[in-house]
């Protein structure tokens, strides 16, 4: 993941501050290390910001983009906006997801992807199941959250017209009742910090607003954890905001796969290695300030 960003120059030196912030080798968990290495919550969460913030070092944006991150990714949103610096965003990153694993630890809970459905005939249909919509990721996508055989009876029958469930290799119900102590704890940390406004329109994953206020902005990234990630109400937002291209940092993929269903016409590029940086600046230039930048997570880190 890190070593072809480690390449470019000043990037490593970054990363060892990173890590330093984080108490982990990051250097060598997004190198050499294996897939059993950084499966760990508390590894993956501020090796995914690390790796979004360093590949963002090395792009002029505009100044008028708006940001937004899903789940731990909002705390990559947080540094690009202003609101902390990257080095701060990557340690309460690594804080985030210890605290997360322990919650994981405590109680037998997961995720499962399902797809298809009427979004709040799924959600009622969850919540009848004693399950919650945790990521409500638009396009068709809502990812269920909860004790393991709640999610392993709707495998076989699909809550609310839905037409598939799929597990997920996951280490518990993030964004539930379940993250509770680590809500609390990352309050704690965030509590010793004087964050700044954001500089660019900046999206909650509450409900999609844009956040004008940067302690505002950090409240609700905390409150977050024992709440659903509601990433189609933030894709509403930048439809509202007029965005036309959409720019996703590393690790890149799932979130334009998701605009690219939802905002039909919407532009993307999603940027997995230093050799799409080659692309960026005629992005920026034909969609201007009317672009968007996401930071994206893969499900299994939270």
């Amino acid at each position: 993941m890190l070593t072809p960003w480690l390449e470019l120059p000043g990037l490593a030196d970054t990363a060892a501050q990173m890590s330093e912030a984080a108490q982990l080798d990051l250097i060598t968990l997004g190198t050499t290390a294996d897939a059993e290495e950084i499966k760990d919550t508390a590894v993956t969460q501020p090796l995914v910001v690390a790796t979004a913030l360093l590949a963002a070092s090395t792009v002029q944006l505009p100044n008028g983009a708006a940001t937004a991150g899903h789940s731990v990714g909002e705390l990559a949103a947080a540094a690009l906006a202003g609101v902390i610096d990257p080095v701060t965003a990557v340690g309460l990153a690594a804080r985030r997801g210890r605290a997360m694993a322990a919650c994981c630890a405590a109680t037998p809970t997961s995720m499962a992807a399902v797809l298809g459905g009427d979004t709040e005939a799924v959600l009622a249909a969850l919540a009848e199941r004693n399950l919650v919509g945790a990521n409500v990721n638009g396009g068709g996508q809502i990812v269920a959250a909860g004790p393991v055989e709640a999610l392993a009876a709707i495998s076989d029958d699909p809550p609310g017209g839905a037409s598939r469930v799929i597990p997920l290799s996951v280490a518990g119900a993030f964004h539930t009742r379940y993250m509770a102590g680590a809500e609390t704890d990352l309050a704690a940390a965030v509590a010793d910090l004087t964050p700044a406004d954001p500089t660019r329109p900046l999206l909650t994953n509450a409900d999609g607003s844009v956040i004008a206020d940067g302690a505002e902005y950090l409240g609700l990234l905390v409150r977050q954890l024992t709440r659903p990630v509601r990433w189609d109400s933030c894709m509403a937002t930048l439809a509202r905001l007029g965005v036309t291209g959409v720019i996703e940092f590393p690790p890149a993929g799932t979130l334009t796969g998701l605009i690219k269903r939802e905002l039909k016409g919407v532009a993307t590029l999603a940027i997995k290695t230093p050799n799409d940086l080659a692309a960026v600046a005629d992005f920026v230039t034909e969609h201007g300030d009317s672009a968007a930048v996401q930071h994206a997570h893969a499900h299994t880190n939270g």
